[in-house]
């Protein structure tokens, strides 16, 4: 098989280096095709590009000259105007049944930084779908782009690798935020700070339909950065306790070097909330509210700890199923393999098995034309002695095709019996 993966990922790749070899729009990847096609013609492409990784999966007809990693990291230097030295120390590259398993493996999300994450399996459906939109998809790439779709499903549908969260943020809101809350489109969602880990809560608020956002900064213009991103409104610091007071949901991530809300302090703002449940996230480290805070009634308060204790056993039970996942993906890829080489040897089977009747039709013709008494029982009679025995001379070459088939790796014959035969294109 003429397949060939070459990626660069964040196993192994710089964040600067995979960036600048990033296909950023549509546009650049519709180019990036086009320029494909013209250097590689008659080559199947799929680029997978994130902010993970990059990936181009290239496919070519068994009689083609196969493709190599240095005529594509050539490639991308011309294409993206960087220097080959710079980066193609980074580049890993993959062939045949190596290639398909990789792909699967990052499909199932066994390459990712979270395991079990379930965004790359639409990263890499809508790749499939830009290259089928830019007609740049082939027999080949359209079998492994749909062999990786349903090795995927069955890696979710047969092991536990997807559940449970493992990011800090997504244990905050999906396992314990959610268990306090129906629903968040009435809450009013606090930020204390404006840091990464503060912004990543955001996030997946955002997703379980948060709408009124406040954030509090000591720095107005950060403050302002991060309400304008997710669509709040920025307010001076000098407003907390004001806020402390109306919010349902508080989001903590200050970094400073001690608790700046005491229960004292939490009890007083939140006076007049009628006793409103409060439910806060504290991720400064140190902690940004006391832990007496949440001995308070109607406040359920959860610390950075807390939460990693909670990502870490996750961990341990996604990592439990790895080797569940792995021997879904193992079958899957010698699925793939055997049925490839299937169909590789089918055309070979019918070209010979054509070739030979073409040629006993032939004699047999001339023959009859030589004689010409012969009567149609005759004639019956030769055909069908003459269809065994091209029967017999072809099937130990046939069976020892399927038999090599079976153990999906025909390659070498199949080129064989081409040269033996005459079946060169």
């Amino acid at each position: 098989m003429n397949l060939l993966a070459l990626y660069c990922t964040h196993q192994t790749t710089p964040l600067a280096i995979r960036e600048r070899l990033a296909f950023a729009s549509g546009e650049q990847l519709a180019a990036a095709y086009a320029a494909m096609r013209e250097r590689f013609p008659e080559t199947e492409a799929v680029m997978l590009s994130t902010c993970n990784r990059v990936e181009l999966y290239l496919a070519r007809p068994t009689d083609a000259e196969p493709l190599t990693p240095p005529q594509l990291a050539q490639f991308l230097s011309e294409f993206h105007k960087v220097p080959l030295d710079e980066f193609v120390g980074e580049l890993r590259a993959a062939t045949g049944t190596e290639a398909v398993r990789h792909l699967f493996e990052v499909i199932s999300s066994l390459d990712s930084m979270v395991l079990g994450e379930p965004q790359i399996v639409n990263q890499v459906r809508e790749a499939y779908r830009l290259a089928e939109e830019q007609g740049a998809c082939g027999p080949i790439t359209h079998a492994l782009f749909q062999g990786a779709i349903r090795t995927s499903s069955r890696v979710r549908t047969e092991t536990r690798l997807a559940e449970g969260k493992v990011s800090i943020a997504s244990v905050a809101v999906g396992d314990f935020a959610k268990s306090i809350f129906d629903h968040f489109s009435d809450k009013l969602v606090l930020v204390i700070g404006a840091g990464e880990m503060a912004e990543e809560t955001l996030r997946y608020l955002k997703d379980e339909g948060v709408r009124d956002i406040v954030v509090v900064n000591r720095s107005p213009e950060r403050a302002q950065r991060l309400a304008a991103e997710w669509g709040g409104q920025a307010k001076p610091w000098a407003e907390l306790n004001q806020w402390l007071g109306r919010a349902d949901v508080i989001v903590s991530t200050t970094g400073a070097d001690k608790p700046i809300v005491d229960a004292e302090l939490f009890k007083t703002v939140r006076a007049a909330s009628s006793g409103r449940t409060a439910f806060i996230l504290d991720l400064g480290a140190p902690r940004d509210f006391s832990t007496s805070v949440g001995e308070l009634d109607g406040v359920f308060l959860y610390d950075i700890d807390s939460l990693k204790q909670t990502c870490e056993k996750n961990r341990k039970a996604r990592v439990r199923e790895v080797d569940k996942a792995r021997q879904v993906i193992e079958d899957e890829s010698a699925k793939f393999m055997a049925e490839f080489y299937r169909r590789a040897g089918g055309d070979v089977v019918t070209r010979l098995m054509q070739d030979w009747h073409g040629v006993s039709k032939e004699e047999l013709d001339r023959l009859f034309n030589k004689l010409p008494h012969l009567g149609d029982r005759d004639r019956e009679q030769i055909e069908r002695t003459v269809e065994r025995i091209v029967n017999k001379l072809l099937h130990p070459p046939l069976e020892a095709l399927k038999d090599e088939a079976r153990e999906g790796t025909p390659h070498g014959l199949i080129n064989a019996l081409k040269r033996l035969f005459g079946l060169n294109d």
